[in-house]
């Protein structure tokens, strides 16, 4: 693969992830109160944690996109969405292993429409795809540059 295409696929995996958490911590901060609801329909945690995930989860992802966008510590930001989308991934398997047909939440927490555990497992693989293609094509930046 050529020098100018590894950094030109870097760049839009970069900058897909980076927008892609940044606009989906956006809008569940916008309405944490429905977040949490949404957080609950999973029934993995105790009640009093399903707010807290929801006050939090959100400035972490708003944190990593920005830090993608702007190409700062772009490894730590990919291993945090990284590490937040596996959790995502285990999740929307045991709710579909578990046979509960709730909304993800992801990216209208409350509002309307529905997006299947399913559909949101299949795009959440597409988004470790950009993880992983960000992880390790930041490497060969950094060698360029040196």
């Amino acid at each position: 693969m050529t020098l100018s295409l590894k950094t030109s696929i870097y760049h839009l995996a970069r900058l897909s992830l980076g927008g892609i958490f940044l606009y989906a911590g956006w809008i569940k901060a916008a309405d944490v109160t429905a977040f949490a609801g949404s957080v609950a329909n999973y029934q993995i945690l105790p009640y009093s944690w399903n707010f807290l995930v929801a006050a939090t989860l959100p400035y972490v992802e708003i944190l990593a996109g920005i830090l993608l966008i702007l190409n700062q510590r772009v490894r730590p930001a990919a291993l945090v969405i990284g590490g937040l989308n596996l959790v995502f991934i285990i999740v929307l398997a045991t709710v579909i292993a578990r046979g509960l047909d709730i909304d993800c939440g992801c990216f209208n927490p409350g509002g309307d429409g529905h997006t299947s555990a399913l559909e949101a497992l299949i795009r959440d693989l597409g988004i470790m795809v950009l993880v992983v293609a960000t992880w390790w094509l930041r490497g060969d930046q950094v060698k360029e540059s040196a």
